[in-house]
């Protein structure tokens, strides 16, 4: 046996000691295929570089967002668990229904089991890379500086990810040598401002080194460059100061087996302060890249005779689903491709009924989502002063006022009518008028829009099919490119998922601001630049005009619960909400009522519009922050479980 395979051999016994459940042979992937030793792996520019990419690849997984926590736990959508064959593992799905556990946790990003991904090996990954960066001989050093950066910042979002999930995490800054000791391989978990620290020190030392603008999208689209890590610097900062790791009471005394506090017991107001001057530096980051929150929207294809109505519409979705190469709102994103459109769209068509495999349309939007969005006069449903709140859940029949968002003498809920264009971009719903799906010119009577039909069976004149799959009676719309069509086939216009686009780094900037010294003229211009986008009044003028509290806007707190709100529309469905509500530790309180849908197998509209629970949420203190597993525990014995496991 050579001695780097000896060396690789140990690697492989440390590794399982401090990340249990790795096996030798999973550990050994670290190298690229076909690669025995570290000294082919770094033996040229070529191989230096394929290493590198396999330190993005765990980050690419990332792109799957049934196995991200703040897309499968925000209770946005419910998932069919009780699917006789699913497509896919619906572990995080799941874990809203109270299954989480330390015997074999779910989603389980501390070793890789239960569907995550093993974030520890990731982060060794970047250790090798930045070990062995100077063996290439003929590795320039521009190059060899912005992969240094790259390697960095890989590195500080591996931890940033662990962090999020688990709180306190040991702090691994080099791989440790095949000779070191037993005490030195059970390592401790660190405080979680040692590890805040830790991380914004790597993006610190990235960010210098990493190029402004990607030049070549068609080979790179995809690397991070400087104003996407002082996006992340700014959402690490943020995550930092909000009330789940910034003096949270639960875990005051939350200790390690020598005493050491692993949270911070006060509350630290500067650390609001730190997270809006790197918003700020964020944001001008962005803008001298000439990246903003996008309200050009140019039709693709044969669009024709675009009413203004639909127009808010696609410049909404657009800032999602456009082409990242060509999208001036996206400042990163995990992959070039997000798949999971088939999940997200009804049948419309003959041909798509008669094909009933084809497309699930599994993600259903429990109708608690639906309700988040503002009335068209920018203010909650239950604070307008115009709208009927109370009886939104009547019946009321399309009407040309609504012509380009709800069919024509259709009979749908109160509840669909006079929204926000967000609502009517967002959401697909019975008797909601959905464009694009292969009709793109609005005013031909010979080929109208499509609607969606969605009561208890759906019939346009082919076949009957019942729409089984979706089990609340909402479609998240807004997750399917209005250019894709589902017909007797898919054909899809595929699309980047942000991980942070400029409307939400707008708002952790208000966010910030309001939390450093309460409502100002700068936190309301930011969150007005993200509402203008989609045709609605600034914060104070609408508040003024139909909120049943008019004053809500110039308080701290209740400029707070809107900037909230306003984050969980602007991004629903984009993985965001349930991080956000993690950090403001308010998942809680949201998953506190059932999940509730319509009466999806009635026919007619007045059984129909019923709601009920389509599923029971089980959330508890202990659920902010994921366990590690027990077996992790007995291998290590200088870890300490998270709280309330």
């Amino acid at each position: 046996m050579t001695r780097m395979k000896l060396q690789y051999k140990h690697f492989c016994l440390i590794i399982v000691l401090i990340v249990s459940g790795i096996s030798c042979k999973k550990y050994l992937d670290v190298v690229p295929p076909d690669v025995g030793t570290l000294d082919y792996a770094f033996r040229s520019r070529n191989e230096a570089q394929t290493y590198l990419f396999t330190c993005y690849s765990d980050l690419q997984q990332l792109n799957d967002l049934n196995r991200s926590p703040g897309f499968t736990t925000s209770s946005e959508l419910i998932f069919p668990l009780n699917l006789t064959s699913n497509p896919f593992d619906v572990t995080g799905f799941s874990l809203i229904t109270g299954t989480q556990s330390s015997g074999n946790p779910g989603l389980n990003y501390w070793d890789g089991s239960g569907n995550g991904i093993a974030m520890f090996q990731a982060i060794r990954r970047c250790n090798t890379m930045l070990e062995n960066i100077d063996k290439p001989l003929d590795l320039t050093a521009p190059e060899k500086k912005r992969w240094i950066a790259e390697t960095k910042f890989l590195k500080a979002y591996y931890n940033y990810y662990l962090l999020r999930l688990y709180g306190p995490i040991p702090i691994i800054d080099v791989n440790l040598p095949v000779e070191a000791s037993t005490s030195a391989v059970k390592v401790k978990r660190a405080p979680v401002d040692d590890v805040v620290k830790y991380i914004t020190g790597l993006l610190d030392a990235a960010i210098p080194d990493l190029p402004v603008t990607i030049d070549n999208p068609a080979k790179e689209l995809g690397r991070i460059t400087q104003p996407a890590a002082m996006a992340i610097k700014a959402e690490v900062l943020m995550t930092a100061a909000s009330p789940l790791f910034n003096g949270n009471p639960d875990y005051a005394n939350f200790k390690d087996k020598s005493g050491v506090a692993l949270f911070p017991t006060k509350f630290d107001a500067t650390k609001w302060q730190a997270a809006a001057t790197a918003c700020k530096a964020a944001i001008d980051a962005c803008e001298a890249a000439n990246l903003k929150v996008n309200t050009d929207f140019t039709p693709a294809g044969n669009v024709s005779n675009l009413p203004d109505s639909l127009r808010l519409v696609l410049t909404f979705q657009n800032a999602l689903t456009q082409k990242w190469d060509s999208n001036l709102e996206l400042i990163w994103a995990l992959n070039n491709i997000w798949h999971g459109q088939e999940y997200c769209i009804p049948r419309m068509t003959d041909k798509a009924n008669q094909n009933d495999g084809q497309n699930p349309g599994y993600y259903a939007v429990p109708i608690s989502t639906t309700e988040l969005f503002y009335t068209h006069n920018g203010v909650p449903i239950d604070e307008d002063n115009t709208w009927d709140y109370a009886n939104r859940n009547q019946l009321r029949i399309g009407d040309a006022a609504n012509y380009w968002y709800i069919k024509q003498g259709y009979t749908t809920v109160k509840a669909n009518f006079d929204r926000e264009p967000r609502f009517y971009g967002s959401l697909g719903f019975d008797g909601g008028i959905w464009f694009g799906n292969g009709r793109d010119n609005a005013k031909d009577p010979s080929n109208p829009l499509h609607d969606v039909e969605a009561r208890g069976v759906f019939s346009i004149s082919g076949p009957k099919s019942i729409q089984k799959t979706n089990i609340t009676g909402y479609w998240p719309k807004k997750l399917a490119n209005y250019q894709t069509v589902y017909d007797d086939g898919f054909s899809w216009v595929d699309f980047s998922m942000p991980v942070m686009r400029m409307a939400g780094l707008y708002l952790l900037y208000a966010e910030a601001l309001n939390e450093v010294s309460g409502p100002g003229a700068e936190a309301y211009q930011y969150i007005d630049k993200v509402r203008a986008r989609a045709g609605l009044g600034g914060v104070l003028s609408s508040w003024a005009t139909y909120s049943k509290n008019p004053s809500k806007p110039t308080t701290q707190d209740g400029l707070r619960a809107i900037i909230h709100q306003e984050r969980r529309i602007e991004l629903c469905f984009e993985g965001q909400s349930g991080w956000d509500l993690h950090r403001w530790k308010e998942l809680q309180s949201v998953l506190s009522v059932p999940l509730k849908g319509w009466s999806i197998y009635e026919e007619q509209a007045v059984n129909y519009y019923r709601p009920v629970n389509i599923e029971i949420p089980v959330f508890q203190t202990r659920d902010y922050l994921w366990p590690i597993s027990t077996n992790s525990l007995v291998v290590n014995d200088n870890l300490v479980q998270n709280p309330f496991w």
